[in-house]
């Protein structure tokens, strides 16, 4: 029996074009046409070009991945190379 994959809500926060940044949308867009293909909405948010956002969101440390929907809210900080980690958090396997 195959599960129904849920709509995703995600938001990635970049800094410019640093090599993370680029690598961590990269494995990002990769991982949702693979695993969620039609049933995910991705923010990329620079915050080099809205700097009040990572004060609103307190960013510690980016690229950050932050996972809105489905519950729990989860947070990912990195390039995103580690299948396995960013599939974990996107609730993909366990």
């Amino acid at each position: 029996m195959e599960t129904e994959i849920m709509n995703y809500e995600l938001r990635l926060y970049i800094a410019g074009k640093t090599a993370k940044s680029v690598s961590a949308l990269a494995n990002l867009k990769k991982y949702c046409e693979e695993h969620l293909k039609g049933h995910y909405r991705l923010e990329i948010i620079d915050v080099y070009q809205q700097a009040d956002i990572a004060k609103k969101e307190q960013l510690v440390a980016l690229p950050m991945l932050l996972k809105k929907q489905p519950l729990p809210e989860k947070r990912m900080i990195g390039d995103l190379s580690d299948t396995n980690k960013v599939l974990t958090t996107l609730n993909l396997i366990k």
